[in-house]
């Protein structure tokens, strides 16, 4: 997706917080863009007021936790987040900085050792 040159890439809908923190801790380390994450609040339960399991002090958790680990540029929330998600999520992340977005020469680099590799 490089060639194209967005702005962001991410993960958002399909995965709760919990399942999400090793698929962005790899594209933080690759990614020379934003990062955004917008989990679902948990995975589907019918029998959840919301259809979801996580409140929003949960999600202000586990978002702070990508946030503390220099994981993520973008937050919010997806499927069963309710404006109390994402106001307690802006609250756990305010003042906290983004993520370090790598030059475009480090990851030209960090392209090439790739290409490397797989030669």
């Amino acid at each position: 997706m490089e060639h194209a040159k967005p702005l962001s890439v991410g993960l958002n809908c399909s995965l709760g917080p919990d399942l999400m923190f090793p698929f962005l801790s790899d594209l933080a380390a690759k990614a020379n863009v934003a990062i955004s994450a917008y989990p679902n609040a948990g995975l589907p339960n019918p029998l959840a007021e919301t259809g979801f399991d996580l409140g929003p002090e949960d999600m202000a958790r586990y978002l702070r936790e990508f946030a503390l680990a220099g994981l993520i540029n973008i937050a919010g929330g997806c499927c069963g987040n309710t404006p109390e998600h994402i106001a307690a999520i802006a609250k756990a992340l305010d003042g906290l900085p983004p993520r370090k977005i790598a030059s475009q020469q480090d990851s030209e680099s960090a392209s090439q050792r790739v290409s490397e590799l797989a030669v």
